[in-house]
């Protein structure tokens, strides 16, 4: 059990921790055919839009209701009626996402009756899905605008009275869980014969290719269609605990049942999930997975030798902290300092002595004083790396100093395995490497190296010949070849 604690700094410094609305805006880009709208000024929206672009190196669709000060005191009903309407006029997705701030949750602006408001007023609008969430800047974090999101999407959109579709599962993913981590769950379970709904499906969206045409909106993700119908699922996989009020509410709402894992990253974890595959669809495990199983086995039995006893210091959203603290325990390794962002039920279980809500001050500082041999954070905590000396491994977002952020997979067999070997690889490197300093030569092997006479004074500089000598022939080496030369008789 971990002890928990509150950093109570006047101010943060080098944060680590990233906003509510920015949370639950990139949930939305997982949808297909979507807009999200930032309730709030311009520069709200436009740091989450370059901090984005920075980690998934993709262009990103999100708007802003641009408030400014006089509508921020009058009220920002003209300006949701004009961003709804020009989003509609011009980008035509088929469902807009709004994301309160910190400004327009101080000022008390009631966005639902501002939503009714301008329906009644345009009916244009009747062909496009809105979907409003409460994410105050100054409450939560960025799993916690996530969260809300998701949830406000179940709460919604899913119709009632759905008819059964035999072999869908709806799967909700949290916030740590990556595009790669998408499509290693989506094949993990097509393995099974079932077909799996992510909400939201950032793999669609954010993985990295190239689109056939471009469009102002979300170019992947879940599509509409499969929102509406998220009733008719047999079951429902939730992973990570943030996704635990969501997966309630699609219960019910819909009576669809669940099952949460607080992990996918380990070989305990993907155990369960496996065997629960198997259950739902009513087959044995394929061959290939029991295969990848045992390759990870053999990974984790490669590298117990580099994770043992190493001092870990891990900085991370709840959900992610949890899923790489809990196993790297697992390798052998030592969770010495665990920060976090926001609170979470998963904290006071961590396998750490104190686990503390705070910034990358906390997370350096920590590090330091209990002599931490390995650092995991994301690219903001480059800078604490180099001042301890030591190697840090990057985790979470954002990761805007290494590309392909969008392919990396930490969950399944699979990617767990690539999670040993690239921070095993990592510690392996920090290993000593001996120098010829290490072996110094004896004076008589100098004496033969340089041709100096034993006793001598070596000379300031030695030369050493380019070249090896030859030895010469010897005779056996130069005589004909008798046999040779019977025969030819």
């Amino acid at each position: 059990m971990a002890h928990v604690v509150e950093s109570r700094k006047a101010c943060a410094v080098n944060p680590l921790k990233m906003s509510s609305p920015l949370g639950a805006s990139y949930a939305f880009m997982g949808l297909a055919s979507c807009m999200p709208l930032m309730h709030g000024s311009q520069g709200c929206t436009s740091f989450g839009l370059v901090l984005l672009v920075r980690h998934f190196k993709e262009a990103i669709p999100l708007q802003t209701t641009a408030m400014n000060e006089v509508t921020t005191i009058m009220g920002g009903y003209d300006n949701i009626e004009k961003a709804l309407l020009n989003i509609r006029s011009r980008a035509k997705p088929q469902l807009i996402a709004i994301c309160s701030t910190g400004l327009t949750e101080t000022k008390g602006d009631d966005v639902i009756g501002f939503i009714e408001l301008v329906r009644q007023k345009h009916p244009e609008l009747d062909d496009t899905e809105i979907v409003n969430v409460s994410t105050p800047d100054y409450s939560g974090a960025f799993q916690d605008g996530w969260s809300k999101a998701v949830t406000a999407l179940v709460n919604t959109l899913p119709k009632l009275d759905v008819a059964t579709r035999d072999g869908v599962i709806n799967v909700l993913p949290g916030c740590h869980v990556t595009p790669g981590d998408i499509d290693e769950l989506r094949e993990l379970i097509e393995a099974f014969g079932l077909q799996p709904v992510f909400v939201p499906d950032v793999s669609g969206s954010l993985d990295g290719h190239m689109p056939d045409d471009w469009l102002g909106t979300t170019l992947g993700g879940t599509s509409l269609t499969d929102l509406h119908q998220l009733g008719g699922a047999t079951h429902t996989l939730a992973i990570g605990e943030q996704m635990r009020p969501a997966a309630e509410a699609l219960l019910q709402r819909c009576g669809v049942p669940f099952t949460l894992y607080d992990r996918l990253t380990g070989l305990t974890a993907t155990d369960a999930l496996v065997q629960q595959l198997s259950t739902l669809s009513g087959r044995p495990v394929p061959q290939r997975i029991r295969r990848q199983r045992s390759q990870l086995v053999d990974a984790m039995l490669d590298g117990h030798f580099h994770f043992g006893n190493v001092k870990v210091a891990l900085a991370a959203e709840p959900d992610l902290l949890w899923s790489a603290g809990n196993f790297l325990v697992e390798m052998g390794a030592e969770l010495t300092v665990c920060v976090t962002t926001t609170a979470s039920p998963l904290l006071a279980r961590m396998p750490a002595s104190e686990v503390v809500i705070g910034d990358l001050e906390d997370f350096e500082v920590a590090a330091k004083a209990s002599g931490c041999d390995l650092l995991m954070t994301h690219s903001h905590g480059r800078q604490a790396a180099e001042r301890l000396g030591k190697p840090l491994f990057r985790i979470g977002i954002p990761m805007f100093d290494r590309i392909g952020n969008s392919h990396i997979c930490h969950v399944g067999y699979r990617g767990t395995r690539n999670f040993v070997y690239q921070v095993g690889n990592l510690l392996m490197e920090q290993i000593h490497h001996h120098s010829a300093d290490d072996w110094p030569l004896t004076a008589e092997a100098q004496a033969a190296a340089t041709g100096v006479p034993l006793g001598s004074a070596l000379p300031a500089e030695v030369h050493l010949p380019a070249t090896i000598a030859r030895l010469p022939k010897s005779a056996a080496a130069t005589a004909p070849d008798v046999s040779v030369a019977a025969a030819s008789a």
